[in-house]
């Protein structure tokens, strides 16, 4: 007899996976402490690039699509953050309102257009236009993102609502909400609330119906077409939205960090939520925030150890040995963090190809195979076995 889910069950599993998830955010600097990552800037990237790996998956975990331009929007979130910093107030609402709504429109013009082309056509699509919008910020449109030099907040700047309400400051003021500042932990706490709502939201629509359409689209596209189904605008809602989180992301950088540069909108931005996606497990609601959070910690404390920490740690070898050890584990450290994060990778893909998740099922899978192999090895008596035994 098969077993059968019943809706109120499906919820109930989500409603515990939303609280566990909620818990596990709210508690990080608890528990990073003992791997040495518990200090806000870091935590708050963790939130941060965790939104951003969250939204991407929507597009590419559900649909399929790959894209390698999501930089853009995370560019245009951050780019727009900062001019309503400078032209309306410091409070971080609006900043984030505005952010999210204009990388939406963003996505939209550039949806509308790659979405007509599909597989590694839509992928080179969507890098031509990150490429475009990177070297427009980075040249063409320095009055409005001012070239290489960064976009951040100036004393002269207007700043029409804090004027008004408060009058002219001498200072340049700090970015908060409602006089909270987005540093240190409340910086952290304010993403991790927003993290936790950005997961919610995911939540649901993988278990819509709109959900549903998206996986169907990556399962079988040409056969929902067949049958009468046109694709592209859920296809173009998935992009949009999935853009949208790019532009929370990208504002929530200027909120922790008030000032919007052109190398966000690199492709190596890109290649990076990509990573975090496949590393924590493409199609799966947690998997994307911990491959984000695996590779910032990789990027933070690997790329930290120099030449004196690793002699440091290995001090206790003979000399000669010592050198050795200190040269090869150093390619793997430092400015060469990368080799690291690529090996990982590499192991991930042979070994897991599902990522983290992958690898959490099958231990869950082992445990549980381990737990009922003691009750099959006990067999109930019959009463064939007591009449046998003259009981």
């Amino acid at each position: 007899m098969s077993a059968r889910f019943e809706p109120g069950d499906v919820a109930r599993k989500d409603n515990l996976l939303l609280m566990g998830f909620a818990a596990a955010v709210l508690t990080m600097p608890l528990w990073m402490q003992p791997f040495g990552a518990a200090y806000p800037d870091l935590l708050q990237r963790f939130a941060i690039f965790g939104i951003f790996a969250i939204g991407f998956n929507i597009l590419f975990g559900l649909t399929g699509y790959l894209s390698f331009g999501h930089a853009a929007f995370l560019g245009v979130g951050s780019y727009t953050a900062v001019w309503a910093f400078k032209l309306l107030t410091v409070n971080v609402l609006p900043a984030i309102v505005f952010a999210m709504l204009v990388s939406g429109l963003f996505a939209l013009a550039i949806g509308f257009v790659s979405l007509r082309r599909s597989g590694i056509y839509f992928s080179i699509l969507t890098l031509a236009f990150a490429q475009m919008c990177y070297n427009l910020a980075y040249s063409v449109l320095t009055p409005i993102t001012n070239g290489e030099t960064s976009l951040q907040i100036t004393r002269t700047d207007p700043r029409v609502l804090d004027t008004w309400i408060s009058g002219a400051s001498a200072l340049i003021p700090a970015t908060n909400l409602f006089g909270l500042e987005m540093k240190g932990y409340p910086g952290f706490y304010f993403c991790a609330a927003l993290l936790i709502g950005a997961f919610y939201v995911a939540m649901r629509i993988s278990r819509s119906p709109f959900g549903t359409m998206l996986r169907a689209i990556k399962s079988n596209q040409n056969r929902l077409n067949y049958t009468g189904v046109h694709t592209r605008p859920y296809a173009l809602a998935a992009f949009v939205i999935s853009g949208v989180y790019a532009g929370l992301a990208g504002g929530l950088l200027a909120c922790t960090d008030p000032l919007a540069g052109a190398e966000r909108m690199q492709w190596t931005a890109s290649g990076e939520v990509v990573l975090m996606t496949i590393l924590g497990g493409v199609g799966t609601l947690l998997g994307p925030f911990l491959g984000a959070v695996i590779i910032k910690f990789l990027e933070n404390i690997f790329s930290a150890f120099n030449d004196q920490t690793l002699h440091s740690a290995f001090g206790f070898l003979p000399d000669g040995l010592e050198n050795v050890v200190v040269q090869v584990t150093g390619l793997f450290v430092g400015e060469g963090w990368h080799l690291t994060l690529g090996a990982l990778f590499m192991l991930l893909v042979i070994f897991l190809p599902g990522g983290v998740m992958e690898g959490v099922r099958r231990v869950g899978g082992l445990l549980q195979g381990l737990k009922a192999a003691p009750r099959a090895g006990v067999r109930r008596a019959t009463p064939a076995d007591s009449a046998a035994s003259g009981e």
